[in-house]
């Protein structure tokens, strides 16, 4: 059985709520086996036993049944996530900076060489992988930390057009996920 964790796009915004508890229910109800939901923000680890692209779309079939809408979701298995936290992305930021770390998970390969510009001591680029973006946004004069962030990414938005599929989880919930 492969342990994954599901990163789901855009939910418990708006009219687009979805209760953890019934998320939980409805995956062990269609086989999915160990779920644990951590934290609201759409966010679940499972044991299955199909390829990760059937996975993928088991989940979003489900989601949609249960929930009566549409939902991206970004998958990573277990040994991806152990990957991400073993390579030690904010290293290189101060320890007594006053920021904020996140990545930005996205469902297909990030193209190779895209520069993004990010802004020094607001929102900065501190790393482009496959399939992550590590970005550290630092606290502003009115107290926020990610206002910057769909400033530094707008440009690449623009390249890759509407059909891509990413999400944004705070590294702490990355550190989470497998515990």
């Amino acid at each position: 059985m492969s342990m994954d964790v599901a990163f789901l796009r855009g939910i418990n915004l708006g009219k687009r709520q979805m209760k953890m508890a019934e998320l939980k229910t409805c995956l062990e109800e269609a086989g999915f086996s160990d779920v644990k939901t951590i934290l609201a923000s759409g966010n679940v680890r499972f044991a299955h036993g199909a390829p990760a692209g059937e996975t993928k779309q088991k989940l979003e079939k489900i989601i949609e049944q249960q929930f009566g809408f549409k939902v991206g979701v970004i998958l990573r298995s277990q040994a991806q996530i152990e990957k991400m936290l073993a390579s030690h992305p904010f290293d290189k930021i101060a320890s007594d900076a006053d920021v904020t770390r996140h990545v930005l998970l996205s469902d297909a390969p990030i193209p190779k060489g895209e520069g993004i510009k990010d802004l020094p001591g607001d929102t900065e680029i501190l790393r482009v992988d496959s399939h992550e973006i590590y970005i550290a946004g630092y606290r502003r004069p009115n107290g926020r930390y990610t206002e910057g962030v769909e400033e530094v990414l707008k440009p690449l938005y623009a390249k890759l057009g509407k059909g891509w599929l990413d999400t944004m989880r705070n590294w702490n919930t990355i550190e989470k996920v497998l515990k």
